[in-house]
């Protein structure tokens, strides 16, 4: 089933896509705000967002720009903003596809349908990541070293989740911030280095001299397989 997540601060809009939706097979999400989309992408792993540009607290480009320092989950910016600026601002951010209100539900569906096809043409995500010190199971959310489970806190195993689902790829301390800990976080660069000590004390063969989660000084992390 496809999990669409929807992120609108309009009850009414977000109730009708919900229902809408939902009588059409697909499995929906809803969030009030860029903060709860943030969050809910990073936990529930949508296969499309469909994004409002004007939220409460951060608003619809920095979600995108926040999302895309991670996933490439398509997302459909659906907005009563019909500026060009606004537009052409959302696709350089990082949307896929830019929808206006009012709106037709057909249109709004078929777009849906093509940003879900797209979502499925890249490569394959591989469920188990290995490397020659520790394995870690996405799916059931298990990490393996030396042959004995590996216990990480909740904010330990968000960011390496973050970052091995984005292998070879700079993930800015910036976004792992905002998306871990929230917007009002995205300067605390000490919270980062803390949980990353514990994550290499973990998991690297030597934590001091890290092979697999790289820092990039002064930019993020990049996790190297």
């Amino acid at each position: 089933m496809t999990r669409v997540l929807v992120v609108d601060d309009e009850p009414q809009i977000r109730r009708a896509l919900r229902t809408n939706l939902v009588a059409r097979g697909y499995d929906v999400d809803l969030a009030a705000t860029g903060e709860q989309a943030l969050a809910l992408t990073a936990t529930r792993h949508p296969d499309v967002v469909i994004l409002d540009l004007g939220l409460p607290g951060i608003d619809g480009i920095q979600v995108v720009e926040g999302l895309r320092g991670w996933t490439q989950v398509p997302i459909i910016v659906l907005s009563v903003r019909d500026g060009e600026p606004d537009k052409v601002a959302a696709l350089d951010a990082g949307a896929d596809d830019y929808v206006t209100k009012p709106f037709g539900m057909d249109e709004l569906l078929a777009r849906l349908r093509a940003a879900t096809r797209r979502g499925q043409l890249g490569p394959d995500e591989e469920p188990t990541i290995e490397t020659d010190s520790f394995t870690i199971d996405l799916t059931a959310k298990k990490v393996r070293r030396d042959g004995q489970d590996v216990r990480l806190t909740p904010t330990e195993w968000h960011l390496v989740e973050i970052l091995v689902r984005n292998p070879g790829r700079l993930v800015s301390q910036r976004q792992l911030l905002q998306t871990v800990w929230g917007p009002q976080y995205e300067t605390e660069s000490n919270y980062l280095r803390v949980y990353m000590a514990q994550v290499r004390r973990k998991l690297e063969r030597e934590p001091s001299h890290p092979t697999h989660f790289v820092t990039e000084p002064g930019m993020g992390y990049r996790f190297e397989p």
